[in-house]
């Protein structure tokens, strides 16, 4: 059984900073892409960043210069660390990740969500 377990949500004033952190746990072969999404109130779930197995990264044009995805190969873990957040940062985010569970079988896995609240 294959778990991730985000941490580091919360509130914070506009231009402050958060770092989300995932961690992948269980019976894990490998793990392909990592990265995170994010879902507004109201809104529909959007991809905020992710990164592949051999470091290449991918943002969205509204994080970009913000935001920045590092991964732990060693350990398992994605993190996002978030600068200048914004009140449209305001969202609940999703770690995600392609996990293989064997060397033959690919599963796409996702966090419980963690509250990312921007606001003064």
């Amino acid at each position: 059984q294959v778990q991730l377990v985000e941490s580091g949500g919360g509130l914070v004033q506009p231009g402050g900073s958060l770092r989300l952190s995932c961690a992948a746990s269980g019976s894990i072969f490998s793990i392909d892409h990592m990265g995170w999404f994010r879902q507004p109130p109201g809104k529909q779930r959007e991809l905020v960043a992710e990164i592949a197995s051999g470091g290449r990264t991918n943002y969205a044009d509204s994080v970009k210069g913000r935001f920045t995805i590092s991964r732990d190969n060693a350990k398992n873990t994605v993190s996002l660390q978030m600068n200048s957040l914004k009140p449209e940062d305001t969202a609940v985010y999703y770690c995600n990740a392609a996990i293989r569970p064997t060397a033959w079988v690919l599963s796409d896995y996702w966090g419980q969500g963690t509250q990312v609240t921007v606001s003064s």
